[in-house]
């Protein structure tokens, strides 16, 4: 178990990373906070061009699992992990690896929407390519193919001076996943990414998960059952029975919710648990 310390460096490539749909492995993933195991022994499969859910009541370590494989785990002080995260058969652990790049090709969208709320609409899209210190060559057709891909261009595309946070829940959120976007990752990890949302909003951020999965491998944490069963193609419940949060069951999400073979499983989707 080894403590992990935050990358200082940023990238200097003016080249943006691939945009071919990537395979996403964790391999015997263990967690820690000082010396509290909260995630045993995950192993799970992300098939490119995918939707996963990950379920499972709160404290069971989903957030904390999601975090390894871009290696946001890494941010709080006195985090650790074991195992292994290979992204296109590549470990992202490995020594020498470049931690901002990994994060390019991993991104992530968070609970709460959070635009930079100093910065307009358009500027918000287009930060990351200014942190990560890459070069496009015609940023005005990047903004509007990040809007339309998050499904908000026709909304915004005749205010995009206007600042970020002028935006409604839901749009905001979809500004997050075209900022997300921009960058052009590989992965897109989403982290109850509709909990604040009306229904309204969440149909719309669903709608823009759908059409994503073609360019990339999605993988979202929802406590939302109806959300899971329309927008994922593989599901993975996640548990804690007093110890470290495991891995209790992975399959389609069809047959998550029509004929899982745990019974807990079970007690969970049919809302018997506990």
């Amino acid at each position: 178990m080894t403590t992990m310390e935050t990358s200082k460096n940023m990238s200097t490539s003016n080249i943006l990373p691939t945009t071919n749909v990537a395979s996403l492995e964790a391999r015997g993933i263990h967690a820690w906070f000082g010396s509290h195991h909260v995630l045993s022994d995950i192993n799970l499969d992300f098939a490119p061009s995918t939707v996963t859910a990950l379920i499972g009541p709160s404290g069971c370590g989903k957030s904390t699992f999601i975090r390894t494989l871009n290696r946001m785990h890494e941010f709080i002080p006195g985090a650790a992990m074991a195992g292994e995260v290979l992204l296109d058969g590549k470990d992202v652990y490995a020594p020498g690896t470049d931690v901002t790049k990994i994060r390019l090709k991993i991104g992530m969208v968070f609970q709460k929407p959070n635009p930079f709320p100093s910065m307009s609409i358009g500027e918000n899209v287009l930060s990351g390519l200014k942190l990560a210190q890459l070069k496009v060559a015609n940023k005005d057709d990047l903004l509007e193919e990040c809007l339309e891909r998050a499904g908000l261009w026709k909304e915004v595309k005749d205010r995009l001076n206007a600042h970020g946070g002028s935006l409604s829940g839901g749009q905001q959120q979809r500004l997050c996943i075209a900022r997300a976007l921009a960058v052009s990752p590989q992965v897109l990890v989403m982290d109850e990414p509709c909990s604040a949302l009306d229904p309204g909003s969440t149909l719309k951020v669903e709608e823009t998960i759908s059409q994503l999965k073609a360019s990339m491998t999605i993988i979202i944490v929802t406590h939302n059952m109806q959300q899971a069963a329309r927008v994922s193609d593989y599901t993975a419940f996640f548990l804690s029975d007093g110890g470290p949060g495991q891995m209790i069951e992975y399959a389609p999400t069809s047959d998550i919710f029509s004929r899982p073979q745990d019974q807990r499983t079970e007690n969970y989707v049919t809302g018997r648990f506990g």
